[in-house]
């Protein structure tokens, strides 16, 4: 019996340290690591970068990328990590699309560090636009494939977390 190929989806708000804790477990498991903002088409970043939320049509097309990209590694058998927001339901669906062994990583945090967080970094997100992803996050429902990580935690401990969760020793 083969051991299955993974996609792993670090998933959550702006600031929640989503590549960070992928990139940790990058270097523990050696999976290729896609950056889900590079996805983006330039719309959607000068969209963001204006302070305007995206909308599920702004969406879709950057999740099925997301999701085209984790299906064409899982057809040659090789496992991946994502950084992606995957806040609705929805977008976990279309995510899932990659492949059949798809496990969330929710990091799931206190607004005011997320917020500290957004502050401190340049990126194209600003932190105004921090309240519409919390209005839109859809937590993991206990039918979806995941776990929820407090993200204050060193990136180390949370991959040593999703490693241990999933047995990937």
């Amino acid at each position: 019996m083969t051991d299955p190929v993974w996609h792993l989806v670090f998933m959550g708000v702006s600031g929640s340290g989503k590549s960070t804790a992928a990139r940790a477990v990058e270097q523990r498991l050696g999976w290729e690591f896609a950056e889900g903002d590079d996805f983006h088409p330039p719309a959607n970043v000068a969209k963001m970068s204006a302070g305007r939320p995206l909308g599920d049509a702004d969406r879709l097309p950057w999740l099925e990328s997301l999701a085209d990209w984790a299906r064409e590694r899982d057809d040659i058998g090789s496992s991946t990590l994502t950084a992606c927001s995957a806040l609705r339901r929805s977008y976990r669906d279309i995510l899932r699309r990659g492949g059949d062994h798809t496990f969330f990583v929710h990091l799931h945090g206190d607004k005011g560090m997320l917020l500290e967080r957004m502050g401190s970094r340049d990126h194209f997100m600003p932190p105004t636009l921090l309240e519409s992803q919390l209005d839109t996050l859809e937590p993991l429902a206990p039918d979806e494939s995941g776990m929820v990580v407090d993200p204050v935690l060193r990136p180390e401990l949370i991959a040593a977390q999703v490693v241990a969760r999933l047995d990937l020793t």
